[in-house]
C-alpha cells in the first residue's frame, strides 16, 4: 500500500488559508485618524470621509487578478440597482491592502468602476485608497480582515467582503461574498444611517427584518411580520367600515328619493 491519497480522501486545507478570514468586530470604532492617500496622490485622513453619512467600505488590492475583482464588480452591481446614490446618501471607500500599490492603480480602478456604476455621483462618492503598511494594518485589524502573501502563487489570500459603517466610523454590518442583495444593503444603510434615508417602507422592513451575523444577512422575524400584517389588516378592514357607514345614509336617502318619485 502507498500513502498515496484515494480520490473519496478529503485533504485538509492549506496552511495558508488558516491565516484568512473575517473575524466580525461588530460596533467597533474604526480609528479615523489614519492617513492614506487617494486616487489623484493627495493624503487624506480616513475620517475624511466620514461624519454625515453611513459608509460602505471594502478591502482589496487593485492588482488583484481573480477574487478583487469580482467583489468590486459586486459591488458596482448592487450599488446601480440601490435607490440609493452614492455621494448623495452613501459613501464608498475601497482601500487596497497592498503597499505597494500607489495612486495610478487607485484611479485606473476608480475609472472602471465608476464606469461600471454609470449614475450620477460616482466620481464624487466611491473613494480608492491606498496607503503604507501600518495604517492598512491597524486598519483591517480594526475591521478583523485577515489575508496572507502566497509565496508559491505571488498572490494575497483573503476573504471576500464588504463592511457598512455608520457616519460615526462604527462597524455595523459585514455582507459577505462577491454578490450582494440590494434588500441586505439598503436595510444596512438605512440602519447604519440612524434612519436619515429610507422612507416608511425602509423603516417597516427593518421592524420585520433582523442582521444575522453569522450569515451577513437579514432575515424575517416571524412574530413581527406577523404583527404588521395584523396592523394591515385592522386598518384596511377599519377603513373599509368606514366607507360603507359614510355611503349607508347616502344609499338610504337615495333610495327614499327613488320612492317618492314613484
Amino acid at each position: 500500500m502507498t500513502g498515496q491519497p484515494t480520490s473519496g480522501t478529503t485533504q485538509p486545507p492549506p496552511n495558508i488559508l488558516k491565516r484568512v478570514g473575517i473575524e466580525q468586530k461588530l460596533n467597533r470604532q474604526l480609528p479615523l485618524d489614519l492617513i492614506f492617500r487617494d486616487e489623484t496622490g493627495k493624503q487624506v485622513k480616513l475620517g475624511d470621509y466620514f461624519g454625515k453619512k453611513p459608509v460602505v467600505l471594502s478591502m482589496v488590492y487593485y492588482e488583484c487578478p481573480m477574487l478583487c475583482g469580482e467583489v468590486m464588480n459586486g459591488m458596482s452591481s448592487v450599488f446601480s440597482t440601490l435607490k440609493f446614490d452614492i455621494g448623495k446618501d452613501y459613501e464608498v471607500v475601497t482601500v487596497s491592502f497592498d503597499p505597494r500599490e500607489g495612486p495610478p492603480l487607485a484611479a485606473a480602478k476608480k475609472r472602471t468602476m465608476v464606469t461600471r456604476y454609470g449614475r450620477p455621483g460616482g466620481e464624487e462618492g466611491w473613494h480608492f485608497l491606498t496607503g503604507e503598511q501600518s495604517s492598512i494594518q491597524a486598519l483591517t485589524d480594526a475591521v478583523g480582515f485577515k489575508y496572507a502573501w502566497d509565496e508559491d502563487s505571488k498572490q494575497f489570500a483573503h476573504a471576500a467582503a464588504i463592511m457598512v459603517i455608520t457616519p460615526e466610523g462604527k462597524i455595523a454590518q459585514y455582507l459577505y461574498g462577491v454578490e450582494y442583495a440590494p434588500k441586505d444593503l439598503r436595510l444596512a444603510l438605512v440602519q447604519s444611517s440612524q434612519n436619515q434615508i429610507g422612507n416608511v417602507v425602509d423603516q417597516v422592513l427593518l421592524y420585520c427584518y433582523h442582521y444575522d451575523p453569522r450569515t451577513g444577512k437579514y432575515g424575517a422575524v416571524v412574530s413581527r411580520v406577523l404583527q404588521v400584517a395584523g396592523v394591515i389588516t385592522i386598518v384596511v378592514l377599519g377603513g373599509f367600515l368606514i366607507v360603507m357607514f359614510r355611503l349607508g345614509p347616502q344609499n338610504q336617502e337615495s333610495g327614499s328619493d327613488r320612492g317618492g318619485k314613484a
